[in-house]
């Protein structure tokens, strides 16, 4: 027979103490209230584990009774991962395991615990003279544990990789309360199936991720910044393509955005003045490295040298560390400005690079059609391919009926696109509980059975995260 809710909290106490328990359902919000404010299903108790034993000894109760965990980090998912989807689940915050456990500079590795905030981790680094170079617009309350599990991407991809890319090994507890020993720091280890890679990406359905070994970089001694006018979607493309050529591993991002994002942030005084050097159709942030040693001035050469092959019509420069930060406030601010112009339809998708033209100019048709007067957003990662391609309702419209009556349809519509050209209907939030249906249709099917394969055997019970990434047993 299932535990009744006053049994789990019982129990729950017995184990770590009810300092680290909350049954109170009003007392819940943190944990349950995620960003998008899609799914609103309770839990059945909310446990604070102290300490990576109390982690495995919850582990191995609810593995005993078949009791349904949720790990959870700093609660900003955007897939709904981390939050209830059938209601009973016990959702199990990694955030009082908040340690740097250790930091070397030399061989260029952080051990940090999954409860560490992303931002303290970037202060962490910094104040030894390196760089951990995964940063998120949600790097405020975002936690290791939760950018592992999802496999978060960020602004720096172009440059250093995405989560998986970044560490180079994983603790972590197994559903039956077992503890994984991965956290080797070793650039070169050959000795049988990468596990950490298996775990990172996994959004708690294999295993709870405790404590990760983080790769660190050489802090650069400046960054040269530009926002520069472009006229399409293809002319970005060749852009990103000279940059490439000429800066190489300097170009650590080139970002994409639309005009429309610059008059929604404007028109609700997001931005204390327009970054931009004047009015374009389109933008692209570019940001290169510079180390100690190396001269400044490529980037303006970069910019010169587009100039003359016609590439973009304007540009500014960032000539203080308050210049860089509004063009990058004004990249950030990209999700939250629509959330001001009423209801908005989003995609992460990505496609090859050399696809992102077709996919915003067939994307947006596609929306037009279905929507007329629907106002297309897109923007993003154009170095690597991950477009957030989000559609504004039409201008008075109903946001009720708006998203009642065509969110189905403009997902079906531009994921079509997107398939069509190769690409991926999830590039950097995950799958969670939003896309598990579309994961079943877009998957090989053969992929499909190994990922089952795998969840069977390490959580036999099915009890870490269920219903997330893959549907539900029969």
């Amino acid at each position: 027979m299932p535990l009744s809710t006053a049994e789990i909290a019982s129990a729950l106490a017995d184990l770590v103490g009810s300092d680290n328990l909350v049954t109170d359902a009003t007392h819940m919000g943190a944990w349950l209230n995620e960003p998008r404010k899609r799914f609103h299903v309770p839990a059945a108790a909310v446990v604070t584990p102290p300490d990576l034993a109390a982690v495995q000894a919850v582990m191995a109760w609810a593995h005993a009774h078949g009791v349904a965990i949720i790990p959870q980090g700093g609660n900003t998912g955007l897939v709904g991962a981390q939050v209830p989807r059938s209601g009973g689940e016990v959702i199990l915050s990694l955030q009082k395991l908040d340690r740097i456990r250790s930091l070397d500079l030399a061989a260029g590795v952080m051990v940090a615990e999954a409860g560490v905030i992303l931002e303290t981790a970037h202060k962490a680094a910094e104040d030894a003279g390196a760089m951990f170079p995964l940063w998120l617009a949600s790097q405020g309350s975002a936690r290791i544990g939760g950018v592992l599990s999802s496999n978060a991407g960020g602004v720096n991809v172009l440059a250093y990789g995405n989560a998986r890319e970044l560490t180079l090994g994983v603790e972590a507890v197994l559903a039956d309360g077992r503890l994984y020993r991965g956290l080797n720091a070793l650039k070169k280890d050959n000795t049988g199936y990468d596990l950490k890679d298996l775990l990172v990406g996994a959004e708690g359905t294999l295993g709870i991720i405790t404590a990760a070994s983080l790769k660190l970089y050489p802090l650069p001694e400046d960054y040269e910044t530009a926002l520069v006018n472009v006229a399409s979607p293809q002319a970005a493309l060749e852009m990103f393509q000279l940059m490439r050529q000429r800066a190489g591993a300097r170009l650590n991002a080139f970002e994409l955005i639309p005009w429309i994002g610059l008059d929604f942030q404007l028109r609700h005084n997001m931005l204390d003045r327009d970054p931009t050097a004047s009015a374009s159709p389109w933008y692209a942030l570019i940001e290169l490295t510079r180390m100690a040693g190396t001269a400044p001035g490529a980037l303006q050469s970069s910019l010169e040298a587009a100039f003359e092959a016609g590439l973009i019509s304007d540009a500014v420069l960032a000539e203080s560390l308050a210049d860089r930060t509004r063009m990058w406030a004004f990249r950030e601010q990209m999700s939250e400005c629509q959330s001001r112009e009423g209801a908005s339809i989003k995609h992460d998708v990505s496609v090859p690079i050399a696809a992102i033209p077709a996919l915003i100019a067939e994307g947006s048709a596609a929306a037009e059609k279905l929507v007329p007067g629907i106002r297309p957003v897109p923007f993003g990662h154009m170095g690597d391919g991950n477009i957030h391609f989000n559609f504004s309702m039409p201008l008075g419209a109903d946001p009720k009926a708006f998203m009642a009556e065509f969110d189905e349809a403009m997902h079906e519509a531009i994921y079509e696109v997107v398939l069509r050209h190769g690409g991926s209907v999830s590039a950097e939030h995950g799958i969670g509980q939003l896309k598990v249906d579309l994961l079943e249709r877009v998957k090989d099917p053969v992929a499909l059975e190994m990922m089952r394969a795998i969840k069977t055997a390490l959580d036999p019970k099915g009890i870490l995260n269920p219903g997330k990434m893959l549907r539900a047993a029969p």
